[in-house]
């Protein structure tokens, strides 16, 4: 059960700028969602995908 749970814990930890992008209503959440897929395990992809998702957006 403490695997389950701390699995859980890294994966959320791993789409942390997914899940920033989402709950910011971003244009571009699937995008960064798959930067974040395929460039999040190395160091200096994830760290482009958490600016990008926190970046600020003209509203239109």
């Amino acid at each position: 059960m403490e695997g389950l749970v701390l699995l859980l814990l890294l994966l959320l930890l791993y789409f942390l700028p997914t899940v920033v992008a989402a709950v910011r209503s971003k244009r571009n959440t699937a995008a960064i969602f798959v930067a974040n897929l395929f460039l999040g395990w190395t160091v200096i992809g994830w760290i482009i995908a958490l600016v990008w998702s926190l970046m600020y957006e003209e509203p239109k």
